[in-house]
């Protein structure tokens, strides 16, 4: 795929920080020396990190230059450094490791998570939240247009790139040996949007990349017609001309 675009990311900056949020506030470390915000994106998740911790070495890790560009422009006092969380260790003594919507592009995520869990000193934290909604009109429907004749040779193979999570059971079952304390949950989120479009809008900067990021620019059109007609039918109007984009996420805070 082409590298990530923070603008597009950012369009939707709010509706998109809000689980980042809510997956802080459960956090139970109150004064950590060093935190780490994995898959920290544009810097949004790590200004809340650094807001609540202002005393702490905050760091944020990606592996998109435009991303770390927007982020280094928003927090310039703390670092950042490009990386793929896959072959990255924390630093000695990180108390708070935060991934707020990454994991779900980790292979073999669960690898990962039990090992950066292992990683940490007793009563630190893995924290992180990731879209799943796969299973939702959103995601369905990008696959459906794929799958088309006129797609199917380039895009067969991004209809196929990301599995569903796993149920909650497997995450418990696998981190909870590791743990002091482990709390999963899911939230459904209703974001209002202005209309089908700005739903196509959303994805665009997310799970649609896989689809258009491969296609000539009037093979891109073209897709994006089709889907955007198929979001339009699936996502009526509320009364007030909005629609409700259904965005369930599952949390995890893991303490060691």
């Amino acid at each position: 795929m082409a590298d990530w675009n923070a603008e597009q990311y950012l369009k939707f900056e709010d509706q998109r920080t809000r689980p980042a949020r809510d997956l802080l506030a459960q956090v139970p470390t109150t004064a950590p020396r060093k935190v780490a915000d994995i898959g920290c994106g544009p810097g949004n998740s790590t200004a809340l990190l650094v807001e609540r911790w202002p005393e702490a070495a905050v760091i944020g890790v990606d592996t998109s230059a435009d991303m770390l560009r927007q982020a280094r422009e928003r927090l310039p006092h703390h670092k950042f450094i490009e990386a793929n969380v896959a072959h990255w260790t924390a630093p000695p003594g990180t108390e708070v490791l935060f991934a707020n919507a990454v994991f779900q592009w980790v292979p073999d995520h669960l690898k990962q998570l039990k090992r950066l869990l292992s990683g940490l000193d007793d009563g630190g934290v893995l924290a992180m939240q990731m879209p799943d909604n796969l299973d939702e009109p959103s995601h369905i429907l990008m696959r459906e247009v794929a799958l088309q004749e006129r797609w199917r040779h380039q895009l067969s193979k991004a209809a196929e790139l990301r599995d569903g999570l796993p149920k909650p059971g497997v995450y418990y079952d696998a981190l909870k040996p590791l743990c002091s304390r482990l709390e999963i949950w899911h939230t459904v989120y209703n974001h209002a949007l202005d209309g089908p479009e700005a739903i196509v809008e959303w994805v665009k900067g997310t799970g649609l990349r896989p689809f258009i990021d491969p296609l000539d620019l009037p093979e891109r059109k073209a897709y994006l017609a089709a889907y955007t007609a198929r979001i339009a039918a699936a996502y009526p109007a509320q009364g007030d001309g909005q629609v409700l984009l259904r965005f369930p996420r599952i949390f995890i805070v893991a303490v060691k």
